[in-house]
């Protein structure tokens, strides 16, 4: 089972051991997705600007701003639990 608190509100990237919005899910980082690159806490902090940034992330078709990151982005999108849907 995935901790909905290491994943990415926009992409559905899964960090290990790291928590965008903090392991209460209410403190945002302010940092930087090192996969869509929004900044959790300012473009993921409600759902209108969740589905904005991650139509405007599947419409620039998807691209990560990490090398080396090769995800079946279709499938990551899949991490995302349903209330950031």
């Amino acid at each position: 089972m995935i901790d909905k608190f290491t994943v990415c509100r926009i992409c559905g990237y899964k960090y290990n051991y790291y928590y965008p919005w903090g392991k209460d899910g209410g403190t945002p980082t302010y940092d930087i997705c090192v996969c869509c690159g929004i900044e959790f806490g300012y473009e993921d902090d409600n759902l209108t600007e969740i589905r904005k940034s991650r139509q405007k992330w599947i419409e620039n078709g998807m691209k990560c701003n990490e090398k080396g990151i090769n995800n079946d982005f279709s499938r990551q999108l899949k991490n995302i639990p349903a209330e950031w849907k």
